[in-house]
C-alpha cells in the first residue's frame, strides 16, 4: 500500500477526545501535495495514525455550517 502523505496545514481544534487520547479534530490539510481541504478525522496522540475521516472544499465546509445552523440545536 502506498505511503500517504499529509502536512497539517492549520489546526482548528478538538471536538473530542477518546479514552485512548485519540482526538477527533478539525484540520486544514494538503494530501499528498495537493491543494489543502478542511478534515474532520480521529488522529491518535503525536498524529502518526489516523482514523477514517471527511475531507471539505471551503463551499462544503460553509453549505455543512448553513445546515447545522439551520438545525437549531
Amino acid at each position: 500500500m502506498a505511503e500517504i502523505k499529509f502536512d497539517i496545514r492549520e489546526a482548528y481544534g478538538a471536538l473530542s477526545e477518546s479514552a485512548k487520547g485519540w482526538k477527533k479534530e478539525l484540520n486544514l490539510i494538503s494530501w499528498n501535495d495537493k491543494e489543502p481541504k478542511y478534515d474532520l478525522r480521529d488522529w491518535s496522540p503525536e498524529h502518526e495514525k489516523m482514523g477514517k475521516g471527511v475531507t471539505m472544499t471551503a463551499e462544503e465546509l460553509r453549505k455543512l455550517r448553513d445546515i447545522l445552523n439551520g438545525m437549531g440545536i
